[in-house]
């Protein structure tokens, strides 16, 4: 399966967008109410780092945009860098501690952790701190590995082609013979020989090159072996795709409860939740984002699964609803394509602050779930019941693979 090549963002969003978007900086989420004191000061810590960060990079866009710059200026940055380098320092201890005592920190300091990664994981920590959140260290599979790259896989030739349109801007891709090309090409053709029902899907290549820009390939091999075991990403990649018809079928309620009026606009355009949110599903939001947005997005999602997923697409529709419902089927497709990607580029921690206002109901999307797997065992029982009476053959697969069997 392959996914469809994402136009590159060339727009930037309309001033009524960026209105919805200049809200005042982000406060810790609703969990944040249960920490103690203690905690919430380091997490209000965390904030002024996001904020003195965003503006560190604002300043420098302003010097580098115009040669007018008063001395008051530099003083001023020079002194927000100097309060960003003592928080960094902070962060960084923080960070070292969280690695070192992980079992301490998973058992009694749950609600804390959680906080601080929905703050983003620090750069230099993520390998480490991924590993450790999907449980990937000393994995037996990576005893394997080498093993593995001395054999062939039927997939390779697909491998081969698909590699070079992964991250095809970004230096470590770049170019047919580059190391990053080499490596994901080990990691893909390693893992469809360990699982040969999924074999390779292109979207997951995406997954695995940015686990490749934090860590070495073996490393990356067994985190994204564990993702596709605990985090529903095989399911989801799997040849007939049933799971991403169930994340589909959960979002699209969520859409027509909470965004009921942009829902009916969708249909009435005829612009199905597959057109725009596959991807988001398929690639969590890397093919969407500039790597700094979706990596945060990222590192929820080893913590708390598809969940943010489902949080994230629903904000971004909401604070979109409004430019949405004035458009047709080809102005939402080249907006999605366009000016979303680019929206929280300044700051990702309102995303993330969005992402945790919209209303997300676990009981009821497994209530979702079963509901979806009865209509599927339904539809299945009907096409037996067909195959019974007219002795024709039962037809199974994605609706692509329907359309070829019809």
């Amino acid at each position: 399966m392959s996914l469809p090549t994402m136009a590159s963002p060339t727009l930037s969003p309309d001033s009524s967008s960026q209105e919805a978007l200049s809200a005042p900086t982000c406060s810790p989420t609703s969990d944040s109410e249960n920490l103690s004191p203690d905690e919430l000061e380091l997490l209000a810590k965390l904030e002024e780092q996001n904020r003195l960060l965003e503006a560190d990079s604002k300043s420098m866009r302003s010097m580098n945009g115009s040669r007018r710059n008063s001395g008051s200026s530099l003083v001023s940055s020079s002194s927000a860098s100097s309060n960003l380098s003592h928080l960094e320092e902070d962060t960084w201890i923080l960070w070292g501690r969280i690695a070192n005592e992980w079992e301490e920190w998973r058992r009694r300091k749950e609600k804390l952790l959680k906080e601080l990664i929905r703050k983003g994981i620090p750069h230099h920590f993520r390998a480490i701190v991924w590993q450790l959140l999907c449980s990937a260290t000393d994995m037996p599979v990576k005893n394997q590995y080498s093993e593995l790259l001395k054999m062939s896989s039927p997939c390779e030739k697909l491998i081969r082609r698909d590699i070079a349109r992964t991250y095809p801007e970004h230096e470590f891709f770049k170019g047919q013979d580059s190391l990053g090309q080499e490596v994901l090409f080990n990691v893909m053709k390693a893992y469809s020989l360990v699982d040969r029902e999924v074999g390779y899907c292109q979207g997951s290549a995406f997954i695995v090159g940015l686990l490749l820009m934090q860590m070495p390939e073996e490393e990356a091999f067994c985190v994204f072996v564990r993702l596709m075991q605990e985090y529903r990403l095989r399911e989801l990649f799997k040849p007939s795709m049933a799971e991403l018809g169930l994340c589909i079928y959960q979002f699209e309620y969520m859409l027509q409860e909470q965004l009921p009026d942009l829902n009916t606009h969708f249909r009435s355009q005829s612009f199905h939740t597959s057109m725009y949110a596959s991807s988001w599903f398929l690639t969590l939001f890397l093919t969407t984002f500039p790597l700094p947005v979706a990596t945060r997005v990222f590192d929820i999602f080893m913590y708390e699964g598809l969940e943010i997923v489902f949080r994230v697409g629903l904000a971004l529709l909401q604070v979109n609803q409004t430019e949405l419902m004035q458009l047709d089927m080809e102005g939402m497709s080249q907006y999605f394509q366009r000016v979303i990607p680019h929206q929280f580029d300044s700051c990702p921690d309102k995303l993330v602050l969005k992402a945790y206002q919209v209303k997300y109901n676990p009981k009821k999307m497994k209530r979702l779930e079963k509901e979806y797997a009865a209509m599927k065992s339904k539809e299945m029982e009907e096409q037996i019941e067909i195959k019974h009476r007219v002795g024709a053959p039962v037809l199974t697969g994605t609706s692509s693979e329907l359309a070829t069997q019809q």
